[in-house]
């Protein structure tokens, strides 16, 4: 989501596609809008939504939701689902109140690296640098440290961990906000984050779902619709959806929708993503928000699952309209909304609530999102606004500089280094080169939402990124080791350098990307403009110091892949160090590596390509100003490395590939059955346990009938309440979606716990596997699991998927570890899009564990039935 500057982009018409549309929808565009449809790709209805509170994880939680909202009025349920609209409030997002329960106005706020728009507290690194530690402890160590800062400031709902996009799109602005383009890394970057950020009290989010891989063209206008992902029922399952899986797994509290649509089904409306899959298949106890204006219409949304609606408004925010609120009391009124889909919104709303403990002393917002000033507007959307106290500049920092520069310092990843240039002495005469390696000119957080390319790229731009509390730059960071460096902070080589034989020449360059509601130097979110390529003509000045200098350091700062091959061949460019996007600690985390304290020991989360054209055509950017862009993802299930394999395209580094100033040894691989595999799909789950019951008759109209109690009543701000609701009557005849139906359908076949049937998450086979330090230097290795699955299932499959990770602590030279790698029952399946459910090789038969440093690089194999080789 994004503040008031994407209001250009908002949607000035309802969408409503393949889902029931607003009462006053025309149904030819309704119909229009089905045969623009991409052939073959079609999101069947799913209704009605599935009842929450089954799961015995959530069984307290929704015990104490239950005594409570069985006592609600019809006002208090629609406050709780409904935000009080854009800037009505002091966090990017609020929704109303139910005060007699003690329910606050439940706070929203991003992003997933660090609380947006507030003061002091952390810039974490962005999910890309975390994904590139592939470090489980770390994970959680940076989500619980982002829980405790969201907790600190009064944030019941922070909006991250971000799997999604995946990183299909390697130009697509928002990639860097995940953790790679593995749908495993994904996985276990927001599971763990998700289990370190709820730890503390603070309701997580994981989004956007689904299929959101591109910033232009998200949302709907008046001129087009967002663009629809066009997804087959197999590469949702194994890629896109695999991430999502595991954070319900982890008990992700809450999940936002994606602008776009997928199969031609709005996402915020989709009835069969959002009730057939999220909340049935997947078992998804939580709730269900939009992104912000991602809400395209009332009835529908509900329907089809939708929970919360942020901010609260229609279809142009700051009209004081809304799709709920007010409507949607008219919508349980006139029956048109079911009274009991009304009560399981608010259920899981509250549920989430009291499962992280939120009714425990959890602080009330004390920041504003809208300002800095310590007294200010409280309703800042609001022509008159009462004013009062809005910062009150709590610290909620304590020491988690410590996690944020561990987490930027392990992810920085050494492609390169040869003559062993690398780690510098801090003696070396050192030239250094490049804005990148200074400080924003224009001063600290001078570009709103980090929407410029100036100085040290510490995150990229949009809703995603927080204010610096402080940065420690790589000029500053370098200047405090040595006094033997010059700086040159320009991005044009300077004519008047000279070069000694003994001088070592530091560039910097970077390569930057955000969301669609800022542009930055022509690229709309997307790389439209700069495509593959450094930024600032960042190769010139590599090639241009490569010709006078002997021995060049490349450093880079990027948001995803990048082109190197004018430069990565020359001699004199001797080491290539992607230090990701590493937040406030950039300076320091990179001279912990750079002059040896640290072995460099991240791993690159996604591939580094030769050229644009290595990767298939379907991947690129699609720029189509009219009617709904149809995106077919026809690639399926080659994405990234399993592209460039089922091609047989060498890349310029593969995905998983990092280099260390010390040498691993991998070796002693024993196999280890744990759960037997002797069927192809894992056995039924059990049933699902009661969910909560209620009166679900529709209530008296003089619950959300205007207080006859005076109280000042906002402008624009969102009520639940209706003029004259009495006149409201159920009339029958609403016209509901094809296929609607209030009764139930039978549990799905995969389904019967969070994150789906239990069984698939069995342990089938371990491997243990020693690791040893053969060099001369302390570090810590990485060993990476792939598997690759028979011929005999009789489907296209990628030769290798990445299931498991693990990584060493530090070892000293000589030092070994025994790491265990563990694969479940899914980690071997496939989604059988007939049956509806996952299927494994009898007895892992044929199947091959793959381990080492990368995807091209695995020297231990293990074949089940046969057992383990090096190669």
């Amino acid at each position: 989501m994004a503040p008031w500057t994407r209001l250009a982009l908002v949607p000035l018409v309802a969408q409503a596609v393949l889902v029931s549309p607003m009462p006053d929808a025309d149904p030819d565009t309704v119909e229009l809008n089905r045969r623009d449809a991409a052939e073959g790709y079609n999101s069947p209805p799913f209704y009605p939504t599935p009842h929450s509170g089954w799961e015995s994880d959530w069984t307290a939680a929704y015990e104490k939701a239950q005594q409570v909202v069985g006592n609600m009025t019809l006002a208090e349920k629609v406050n709780l689902t409904t935000g009080t609209g854009f800037y009505m409030g002091p966090c990017v997002g609020q929704t109303g109140s139910a005060l007699r329960f003690g329910i606050p106005n439940l706070c929203l706020q991003d992003s997933p690296l660090g609380i947006r728009n507030s003061d002091h507290n952390t810039a974490f690194p962005a999910g890309i640098t975390v994904g590139a530690t592939f470090n489980k402890n770390l994970m959680y160590a940076r989500g619980r440290a982002l829980g405790e800062e969201s907790r600190g400031k009064g944030v019941n709902v922070q909006l991250g961990p971000v799997v999604c996009p995946l990183g299909r799109k390697p130009r697509g602005g928002r990639g860097w906000e995940g953790f790679g383009t593995d749908p495993t890394l994904q996985a276990f970057g927001a599971a763990y984050t998700i289990k370190g950020m709820q730890s503390t009290g603070t309701i997580a989010t994981i989004k956007h779902f689904i299929g959101y891989e591109q910033e232009m063209y998200r949302m709907s206008t008046v001129l087009t619709k967002g663009y629809s992902s066009n997804i087959d029922d197999r590469t949702l399952h194994e890629l896109y959806l695999w991430p999502f899986a595991e954070g319900v797994r982890a008990g992700v509290g809450s999940l936002m929708t994606a602008y776009n649509s997928i199969n031609s089904s709005a996402a915020s409306q989709n009835s069969k993503l959002i009730n057939g899959i999220l909340k049935d298949e997947l078992g998804f106890q939580g709730f269900v928000m939009s992104d912000w204006l991602g809400q395209y219409a009332g009835v529908a949304s509900a329907l089809a699952g939708l929970d919360m609606a942020m901010p609260g408004d229609g279809a142009v925010p700051l009209f004081g309209d809304s799709y709920w609120a007010s409507e949607l009391s008219r919508s349980v009124l006139n029956g048109s909304v079911p009274v009991g889909r009304l009560n399981d919104m608010v259920t899981r709303i509250v549920a989430a609530w009291y499962k992280m403990g939120q009714d425990k002393d959890h602080p009330l917002p004390n920041f504003s999102t809208n300002t800095l000033d310590k007294t200010g507007p409280l309703y800042p959307g609001a022509l008159f606004s009462p004013s009062g106290i809005v910062n009150q500049f709590v610290n909620v920092q304590a020491n988690h500089n410590v996690t944020a520069r561990a987490v930027a310092r392990e992810a920085i990843t050494l492609l390169k280094n040869e003559d062993d240039i690398l780690p510098l002495r801090r003696n070396d005469s050192l030239k250094i080169f490049g804005t990148d390696a200074g400080a924003n000119p224009d001063g600290l957080n001078s570009c709103s939402d980090q929407g410029c390319d100036k100085g040290v790229l510490t995150m990229g731009w949009g809703s995603g990124t927080s204010r610096l509390p402080y940065l420690i730059t790589p000029q500053e960071a370098i200047a405090n080791i040595t006094k033997n460096a010059q700086f040159y902070i320009t991005d044009s080589f300077p004519s008047d350098v000279t070069a000694g034989a003994n001088d070592i020449a530091v560039v910097f360059i970077n390569a930057d990307s955000g969301e669609n509601y800022i542009t930055v130097e022509g690229n709309p979110g997307d790389r439209t403009v700069a495509g593959l390529y450094a930024w600032h003509n960042g190769d010139n000045l590599v090639k241009a110091a490569a010709e006078k200098f002997s021995n060049v350091v490349v450093v880079y700062h990027t948001v995803g892949p990048v082109i190197m091959e004018e430069w990565i061949n020359l001699e004199s460019v001797k080491a290539v160090l992607v230090a990701h996007l590493p937040g406030q600690e950039a300076g320091d985390s990179l001279t912990d590596v750079l002059f040896g304290d640290y072995s460099p020991s991240g791993h690159m989360p996604y591939t580094i390509p030769r050229s644009e054209s290595d990767y298939p055509a379907s991947v690129g950017l699609i720029n189509q100003p009219f009617g709904q862009i149809q995106d077919t993802f026809t690639e399926g299930l080659y994405v990234d490395y399993r592209y460039f394999m089922k091609a047989n395209i060498a890349p310029r580094y593969p995905f998983g590939h990092g280099l260390s100033y010390t040498t691993f040894n991998i070796s002693s691989p024993t196999l280890t059955q744990v759960t037997a595999l002797d069927s192809a799909y894992p056995p039924a789950a059990p049933p699902n346990g009661p969910t909560p019951v209620y009166n679900d008759a529709i209530p008296a109209a003089s619950e959300v009938a205007w207080s006859s109690t005076k109280f000042t009543r906002i402008w624009r701000y969102l009520y639940p309440y209706l003029d004259n609701p009495e006149s409201i009557t159920a009339s029958g005849d609403y016209p509901y979606p094809d296929g609607y139906s209030t009764t139930p359908k039978p549990r799905a076949r995969a389904g019967g716990g969070q994150g789906g049937n239990p069984a698939l998450f069995d342990v089938s086979f371990s491997v243990n596997i020693e690791v040893k330090n053969t060099g001369s230097r302390r570090g810590k290795a990485v060993a990476q699991l792939y598997v690759e699955l028979p011929s005999s299932l009789g489907l296209d499959t990628p030769q290798l998927q990445l299931r498991q990770f693990e990584k060493t602590k530090e070892l000293a030279p000589g030092q070994s570890e025994t790491l265990t790698l563990t694969v479940t029952r899914k980690d071997l399946s496939v989604w059988d899009v007939e049956v509806q459910d996952w299927k494994a090789p009898v007895n892992g038969e044929g199947v091959k564990l793959w381990i080492g440093n990368s995807v091209a690089d695995l020297p231990i194999v293990c074949t089940i039935g046969e057992g383990c080789s090096s190669q």
